[in-house]
Parts: C-alpha cells; structure tokens; sequence
C-alpha cells in the first residue's frame, strides 16, 4: 500500500462564534492520513470530530491552521470532487427511487446518461442492493437505506470516504452486519476512509488507525495503530489482540476527560 500523505493537518484550530461568546471546537489538531488508510475518530459528543470531518470537507473553515487534502485546500478538494460523504442519517429523497437517489451527484456533475447507469448499477452491487434500484426509501429498512447513501457516495469514485456515524441509529445486529459489509467494500475499492463513531469496538473492528479526541475544545489526545490484521472476522473481537488495543482506547478516551 502507498504511503502517500492524502490528508495533513498542522496547527489546527476552529473556534465558533456564538450568542453565548467563543467556542473552542477544535485546539492544535495534527494528524496526517495516508492513502488506503481506514481512520476512525472517537471521543466524546462535542469533542470535535464531525466538525473536524466537517473541516476536511471543506463544510467548516478553521480558524487558524493548516488542512490539505490530496495536496489542496478543503475547498478545491470539494470542487475536485476529491471525497464522498456519509452522514448520520441516510438523507435520501422519498420521492426518488433508490437508483434516483445514487443518480442525483451524477445529475449534477453532468454525467451523461449512459455513464450514470452503468455507476449505479456497479455501486448497487458494491453494496449489495442490486435489484432493489426501483425501490423507494420508505420501502427499505434502515440498514438497506443507509447501504444506499454509501453508494451514493462511492458513485461518482472519489479515492476518499468520509463517514460521519453512519451506523450510530442502527440496531446492533444490523450495525455489526454492516461493519462487515464495510470492511469487506474497503477491501476491494482500497478508498481512504475517515469514519466518526462513538462506539469503542466499532473503531477497533474497522481501522487501521484509532483517533482519541479529547472533549472540547477538541485535541488529539492520541494515535492509535492497529495491529489487528486485515482478515477481521466478528469473532476477532473476542481476541485478546482485539481486547488490548480496545483497552487502550478506552485508557485513552479516560486520560482526556477533563474533571474539573
């Protein structure tokens, strides 16, 4: 796997001005990811990690700093159309069919027509909904829908996923089913993926690497590297490699809480 940098973050900082004075969401960020690199960031709820994912996105400008992605700033990597987006909720459009909703980006962009079939039809079955095309939202579970937004992420083939608590609504069978399903989308697309969670065994299943934030204003309190090897079947998570690099985390996440 190359090791070229995709995304570097120097110095980082964002502070939002509010009603109630500053807020501090993100305080001297710096991290550095690189190509084919599965990175998952937990901490606690503020802590700064979708305002960060935010960042890299180009939907939040920090305030002091520096961010590339792909060598560019947020902005032109947006314009580039350099990543796709997950977010918490599916977001689709009821009144589009699934495959209308996977076509909408493609829309957009001005893919011809031809070449937005072939996208979603190749999507749809990256993420196991092929036959489903006709559906609407409404007519699929939450996993199914979901399944969807990725695909409509992956459908015009950034090199980048970012992925804000995709799974954090779901069940916890259909949120284990969809790790997999994920991990194995990874495999053999080799996309870099930024992926929040709040889950302690989500990050550890998933990544190549675990960001520990700290609650605001949000630092990284620490990196992670995981050991765990590529192959991760569910049952990995009874391991003890699996355990000790959770325990770690869970070290981590407590030495950045504040009591004060």
């Amino acid at each position: 796997m190359s090791q070229k940098t995709v995304i570097a973050a120097s110095d980082l900082n964002l502070t939002f001005e509010t009603n109630d004075g500053p807020v501090h969401a993100l305080s001297d960020v710096h991290l550095t990811i690189d190509k084919g690199e599965f990175v998952s960031f937990i901490g606690p709820s503020g802590c700064g990690k979708t305002t960060f994912l935010r960042c890299i996105a180009g939907l939040e400008t920090p305030t002091s700093g520096t961010l590339t992605v792909n060598g560019m700033t947020p902005d032109a990597a947006r314009r580039a159309r350099a990543y796709g987006y997950v977010f918490q909720h599916a977001g689709l459009y009821p009144w589009r069919t699934i495959a209308g909703n996977i076509r909408l980006p493609l829309e957009i962009m001005g893919y011809s027509k031809s070449d937005q079939a072939e996208r979603v039809s190749r999507t749809l079955e990256l993420v196991d909904l092929a036959g489903f095309e006709k559906k609407y939202p409404w007519q699929l579970s939450g996993g199914m829908q979901q399944r969807a937004s990725i695909a409509r992420a992956l459908a015009f083939d950034a090199d980048i996923l970012l992925m804000d608590e995709p799974f954090g609504a779901l069940d916890e069978i259909v949120r284990d089913h969809l790790n997999e399903q994920l991990l194995h989308l990874w495999e053999r697309t080799e996309k870099t993926i930024g992926f929040v969670t709040h889950s302690i065994p989500e990050a550890v299943y998933l990544s190549t690497k675990i960001v520990v934030m700290s609650p605001r204003p949000g630092r990284i309190t620490e990196v992670i590297d995981s050991p765990l090897p590529k192959e991760r079947p569910l049952d990995l998570r009874e391991t003890p490699e699996f355990l000790e690099v959770a325990h770690r985390v869970r070290e981590g996440l407590r030495a950045g809480h504040s009591y004060d």
